[in-house]
């Protein structure tokens, strides 16, 4: 495959774990109340935290796999089953909801961007995971920049679409965020099976020998 393919393919799948159309709804609720402007810091700082930590994870994943004795098969396994729980929340349309009082918004205006939205919503779990697991699989130089420019570019768009949520969430209305949401949640499920059994085959095999 050519390196753009490649690319996008990383893309699509970083694009779909993280949700940011999924995470909209939360960002305005939170964001409720403040100005433009403080909305628009809100998003930017929220997604260079984002970025900032599936960086690391890419970037570290191989020293941790070697530091705890984790396989790349074994971390595709349970990536597999985390991602099709994710991707039948999604499939069902089920967003997650923050409850925050008035006070503990007003309290909390500057963190709100690290926690919840940089981390866990936008840099959850899924998307940690996906990073760690794609740079595992890298196998030279060129491979690598291939996932770096993939989370780069996934994250210039999840921001763009925070900086515009409040016109897309208008424009797609509650039955267009939830069919997105489904179609977002089959991909992601698709991808489970994919990676499940790409990361349980080394085990099968070892067993038949």
């Amino acid at each position: 495959m050519s390196h753009v393919t490649v690319i996008l393919l990383y893309f699509t799948s970083f694009f779909t774990l993280i949700n940011p159309l999924g995470v909209m709804p939360v960002f305005l609720s939170m964001t409720d109340g403040l100005s433009r402007k403080a909305r628009k810091n809100t998003a930017i700082k929220a997604m260079a935290t984002a970025l900032g930590v599936l960086l690391l994870f890419a970037l570290l994943g191989k020293y941790m796999f070697d530091f705890f004795g984790i396989s790349v098969a074994g971390l595709k396994v349970v990536g597999g089953i985390l991602f099709f729980y994710m991707g039948y929340d999604m499939l069902n349309a089920r967003l997650s909801r923050m409850k925050l009082r008035g006070d503990e918004v007003d309290a909390y205006v500057d963190d709100i961007a690290i926690t919840p939205l940089g981390i866990p919503m936008i840099a959850g779990p899924g998307a940690i995971t996906n990073a760690m697991v794609l740079m595992g699989d890298a196998k030279n130089i060129m491979e690598r920049g291939e996932v770096i420019v993939s989370i780069v570019l996934v994250s210039i768009v999840s921001l763009l679409i925070l900086l515009g949520a409040t016109g897309i969430i208008k424009f797609l209305g509650t039955s267009g965020n939830k069919i997105m949401m489904k179609l977002m949640g089959l991909i992601v499920m698709v991808i489970a099976v994919e990676f499940f059994f790409q990361g349980i085959t080394p085990y099968v095999q070892a067993m038949l020998h």
